[in-house]
Order: structure tokens, then C-alpha cells, then sequence
């Protein structure tokens, strides 16, 4: 840990000197921009079936779509500051979590109203998935900070699907 960073973050600035070696810094980095790729891949098609749904169960759907959507929005930032506190740029383009995001992209038509909790609840535990992934990485290099964020975001991606999956049985 005695040479200077490389990472075109760290670069310009002091050595970062945390515990955490600068790949593993690197690697978690990376796990931690899929997950946030994800999130706000989720908050938009969130959104977008919030602005959309229609049916009997509009107004339920609409209420709970904004809590999830405002949830996903105020999630985002911890996990770029994250990222930033690993002494690595955090991505925020479009373009960028387009190809950084393990969830499809919203239809381009909205679907029915049922079809949106399905694809919801698919989104939740495909970021739940891409959470749980980072977990190796974050304990390898006793990361805890990391771990705990994914702890968290990990209970609202399963409590959210569960909650939303119930929707769907008959």
C-alpha cells in the first residue's frame, strides 16, 4: 500500500489509505455500480408504472408504486457515495447504466396493471441477486461499510418482491 493509486479517481487527489487494498477497492466498486445501475434502472420503470398504471386497483397500485419509487430514488445516493468513498467514480449517465444494469428496461408500452407487479417483483429480486453477489467481495476485504449497505438494500428488494408477489396469488 506504499505506492500511489492508480485509479483515475484516486489520481488527482491524496492516496486513499482506508484497510482495503486498491483492487479490492476496485472490484467492490464495480459490484456496487451494477447495484446502482440496477436501482435506478428499478426507479424508472418504477416510475414510469406509477405514472401508467390503470384498472380497478389504480389508486393502490399508484400509492404504493410512488412509496417504491421515492424508496429506490433516496437509495441511489448512499450507493454512489459508497462508491466514491472507495476512491472510485461512480457512474451516472444514462448510457452507463444502461450497460452496467443486469434489469431489462421498462416496456415500451405500458403493460397491464398485473403485469407491471410482475415485472416489479422481478426487478426487486434481480437486484436483490446483484446485492448478494457484492457480499464476497465486501467480506473478503472486511468491508463493512459495504456490507452493511447491502444488508439494508438487500431487506427492502425481498420485503418489497414479497409484498408485491402477494398481490399476484389467487
Amino acid at each position: 500500500m506504499g505506492k500511489k493509486d492508480k485509479t483515475p479517481a484516486a489520481a488527482a487527489g491524496p492516496r486513499i489509505n482506508i484497510g482495503i487494498a486498491e483492487k479490492d477497492r476496485e472490484a467492490i466498486a464495480a459490484g456496487l455500480s451494477t447495484l446502482l445501475a440496477d436501482t435506478y434502472t428499478l426507479y424508472l420503470t418504477t416510475h414510469n408504472f406509477h405514472w401508467n398504471v390503470t384498472g380497478p386497483m389504480f389508486n393502490s397500485l399508484h400509492a404504493m408504486f410512488m412509496a417504491q419509487y421515492t424508496e429506490l430514488w433516496n437509495a441511489v445516493d448512499p450507493i454512489a457515495e459508497r462508491i466514491r468513498s472507495l476512491g472510485v467514480a461512480a457512474p451516472g449517465s444514462y448510457a452507463q447504466f444502461g450497460s452496467l444494469s443486469s434489469l431489462k428496461d421498462a416496456p415500451s408500452t405500458p403493460p397491464k396493471a398485473m403485469d407491471m407487479v410482475r415485472i416489479l417483483v422481478e426487478g426487486h429480486e434481480g437486484v436483490a441477486r446483484t446485492a448478494r453477489g457484492i457480499f464476497p467481495l465486501a467480506d473478503a476485504a472486511a468491508d463493512e461499510p459495504t456490507a452493511d449497505l447491502l444488508t439494508q438494500r438487500l431487506a427492502v428488494h425481498e420485503q418489497t418482491a414479497w409484498m408485491l408477489r402477494s398481490l399476484l396469488e389467487e
